[in-house]
Parts: structure tokens; C-alpha cells; sequence
């Protein structure tokens, strides 16, 4: 009865049809324009999970006790230096491991609570969480407004040598106060939940606050260095005990103590016989992401240690990804030396190292980039003409070798997903697409304004 009362013609149909038609051919079409960006996507995800395995044959899983992490966490951020700090029982741990079906589902956390232990463990990062966003609070307070005072050196004064001073710390501020602080609270009876929701915020960068910090660290330190009787005063004026070395110091200290409380809830995790396979995915996955973020950092240190920059905007490149030591061989020049070799979103950056500086030698774009990968340890680096698609009538330009083979396999991995990036970017920039929902919502609409008003 209901079909009687439906009258459709082949002009009706076919109305009603044509966007669906259109979104399909659409979705045809960027397949097949980007069935080639998503095979390099895939083969830059196999070659990133081949370079993790050879790097794990070439390193020695170290393993710590709960008595040795207890011992570490007091020399974690020695000298304000990140330490990079050793996993027990999750050493470099891969998202695919989460991929078992028994992890798709929730499980009973009571046990995990039940463990005074954990308990003790999820309390306290929970509070120094707390109590760190207060000291950085805090610390901004009594040192945030330096610039203002009448009585401030020139070297204070201005915006621009505020954040000299004080670098990003009231990003980092914002980030715990408005998003970390809140995720632990409202999940600290759901610590699946917590330890994703913190891992994503690794995932979407959002941590890369602390590398910017990090970079400008020596800035900081030299020019509290110089003006450390005008801030002795200051600190006495406001009665601060600790003062402005031990605010900017947090940081630092925030960061490496994270995989220290995560180790001791992974050592307590197995202790205590837990069978909630779930709560140790998730918390292995975000303390892997943390101990890589400790070496961003730690690496990021030597970024404005470069001399001799000036054809070069490195605010413009980019995120920073990795830095590594190798051996060099330039091989128009036919000169040998060490070099540190800076990746950055778009672009290579090689430096000599000279003593206490690093100098600028050469900076590549991604584009015109090809790697080729010489035994276990040598990486050669080929340049391809302007223009140029295929690796066809490269010149070689570097050769690099570390003297181990895991630096050449954890460099390599990084460098060829940034590549590959660029390649899916580049091949996407510029493409009409239009979304689906807009395509449905005009399509519906023309075919209820034919059948209603006509």
C-alpha cells in the first residue's frame, strides 16, 4: 500500500541518482589518483616496522628492577639533561600488538585497584600532576612579569627577551592545566581510557611544547647566568626559596619522571599477577611514545647550537624529528668529517662537528632526496636534478656512517616516513574533493525541492 502511493518516473530517478553517481565516480577517481601516495604510505609503514625489528637485534634489551627505577628517578633530569630511561618489560612496543581481539574489549580494572601498590602509584601521578601545574603557575607568577619593572635590566625588557627567559613555559602551562590535568582526573578510575587518551596527545604532537623549550634552554641559562644579581634580588623581594632555576627546571624534571612512574606501575602490573592485557597495551604504548619524546628532546638541545646559518629559517622547517652523529663523506667536495645530521619536517640539515659548535654545511628538501642504504651501518644520500621524479641521473651527495648499526636503522626509519609524508602531501596538494556529506546533503535537497515544489 505504502509503494502506491510513491509515484516515480525515469526523470525522478534518475535526479534522485546523479549525486550518488557523481560521489561514486569522485571517490573513483581519487582512488586511482592516489592508489600510488598510498602504496609509498604502506611500504614507508613496512620498512618502519622492518628498521624497528633489525634495531632490536641490534641493541641489548636492558632491563631494570623496581629498586633501580626508584634509584633512577632521582638522577632522571641530572644537570637539567633528559636522561632517556629504559622500559622492563615493554622495550620499543608496537601498536600492532593491540591489534589482538582480546584488547578490543574492556576488562575487569577492580584487580588493578585492588593492588594498594598501584593504587599508590596512580595517586601519585595523578597529584604531582596537580602539583606541578600549581609550581608552573606559580613560578609564572613571581617571574612572568620581570619585563614590566621599572627597575629591569634592558636584557629583560620587550616580548621578544621575555621569551628569551622564560621560552614557551606558559604553553606547557595550558597544556597540563587545560587538557592533561583534566584527562587524568575524569578517568582515574578508567586508566585504559587515561593511558589512550594521554598516548593520543603524544600522537597529534601536542607534547612538542617541551622541544621548543628545550631549544631554547642555553638561551636561558646564559642570560640568567649574566643578570644573577638583579634575579637574586627579585627572589628575595617576593621570598621565593627555590627561585627562577628551579621553576624553568620543572619542565624537564615533569618529563622525565612520567616513564619512571610508568615502569613502576608495569613492574607492580606483573607483580601482582594482573590478567587486564587491555590496561598493559595501552600503558605500554604511551610509555614508548614518552621515552621517544625524551630523545626529540634531549636532541633538540643542540638545534641552536648551529653556527653560520643564515640562509636558513628554522622556524620555517617545520617539526624537528631526530638528530644523529655520523661520519661524513661529502662527496663533491671529497672532504671528510664528523657531522650531526638535523631532520626537520621539510628539510636535511647537515653540520660539522667543530669542538663546542656545530656548523652549517649543507640543508636538502625532502623532495629531491633519495636514500640508499649501504650495508648495516652507511647511508648514502643521492640529490635529484630540479624537477627531476625518479631516482634516474641522481648524484651522490653525502655518505653517512654510524658505528653502530641501530643509529643507521632508527635514522633511516625516520628520514624514509618523512619522505614518504612529503611524497602523500605533495601528490594531495592542490586536488578538488569534495566532502561527502556536502554532495548527499545537495543531492536530497534537489530531489526534495523537484518532488515538492514542481
Amino acid at each position: 500500500m505504502f509503494f502506491g502511493l510513491i509515484q516515480l518516473t525515469w526523470f525522478d530517478a534518475t535526479t534522485a541518482a546523479l549525486p550518488f553517481i557523481t560521489v561514486a565516480l569522485l571517490q573513483l577517481l581519487n582512488a586511482l589518483l592516489t592508489d600510488q601516495a598510498t602504496r609509498r604510505v604502506k611500504s614507508a609503514n613496512e620498512l618502519t616496522t622492518v628498521a624497528h625489528l633489525l634495531a632490536e637485534d641490534g641493541t641489548a634489551t636492558t632491563t631494570t628492577t623496581a629498586a633501580n627505577g626508584k634509584s633512577t628517578a632521582a638522577n632522571g633530569a641530572e644537570n637539567g639533561k633528559l636522561q632517556k630511561q629504559k622500559s622492563e618489560h615493554c622495550e620499543d612496543h608496537d601498536d600492532e600488538d593491540t591489534l589482538s581481539l582480546e584488547n578490543l574489549f574492556p576488562c575487569d580494572q577492580s584487580e588493578i585497584y585492588a593492588s594498594k601498590k598501584i593504587s599508590f602509584i596512580i595517586d601519585e601521578v595523578i597529584q604531582t600532576e596537580a602539583n606541578y601545574v600549581n609550581n608552573l603557575r606559580k613560578g609564572i607568577k613571581n617571574y612572568g612579569e620581570l619585563h614590566a619593572r621599572s627597575d629591569a635590566p634592558e636584557c629583560f625588557k620587550g616580548a621578544e627577551n621575555r621569551m628569551r627567559l622564560l621560552g614557551n613555559i606558559e604553553q606547557i602551562l595550558e597544556l597540563h592545566e587545560k587538557q592533561i590535568l583534566p584527562l587524568m582526573l575524569r578517568n582515574q578510575r578508567d586508566l585504559k581510557s587515561l593511558f589512550d587518551e594521554f598516548a593520543a596527545y603524544f600522537d597529534k604532537n601536542e607534547f612538542y611544547c617541551y622541544v621548543i623549550f628545550m631549544m631554547n634552554k642555553k638561551t636561558s641559562m646564559q642570560l640568567r647566568q649574566e643578570q644573577r644579581a638583579f634575579l637574586q634580588n627579585v627572589q628575595n623581594e617576593i621570598n621565593d626559596k627555590l627561585g627562577i632555576d628551579s621553576f624553568l627546571v620543572q619542565p624537564i624534571q615533569r618529563l622525565t619522571r612520567y616513564p619512571l612512574l610508568l615502569q613502576q606501575f608495569i613492574s607492580e602490573f606483573y607483580k601482582s599477577g594482573i590478567s587486564c592485557k587491555p590496561v598493559l597495551v595501552s600503558v605500554c604504548k604511551l610509555e614508548t611514545r614518552m621515552r621517544r619524546l625524551l630523545d626529540v628532546v634531549n636532541q633538540a638541545e643542540d638545534v641552536p647550537a648551529i653556527d653560520e646559518l643564515t640562509e636558513l629559517n628554522l622556524t620555517e622547517q617545520g617539526y624537528f624529528r631526530r638528530a644523529t652523529e655520523f661520519d661524513a663523506y661529502h662527496h663533491r667536495s671529497r672532504k671528510k668529517y664528523a657531522a650531526k645530521v638535523f631532520l626537520f619536517d621539510r628539510c636535511l640539515i647537515c653540520t660539522e662537528v667543530r669542538k663546542r659548535r656545530l656548523a652549517y654545511r649543507h640543508h636538502y628538501e625532502w623532495s629531491t632526496l633519495e636514500l640508499q642504504l649501504n650495508g648495516s651501518k652507511s647511508i648514502t644520500v643521492l640529490q635529484r636534478s630540479s624537477g627531476a621524479v625518479t631516482a634516474d641521473g641522481a648524484k651522490e651527495e653525502y655518505e653517512f656512517t654510524a658505528p653502530e648499526a641501530c643509529a643507521v636503522t632508527q635514522w633511516l626509519r625516520c628520514a624514509r616516513k618523512i619522505i614518504e609524508i612529503d611524497r602523500v602531501e605533495s601528490s594531495m596538494r592542490g586536488k578538488f574533493v569534495l566532502p561527502m556529506d556536502l554532495v548527499l546533503g545537495v543531492g536530497a535537497a534537489i530531489w526534495l525541492i523537484w518532488n515538492y515544489l514542481y
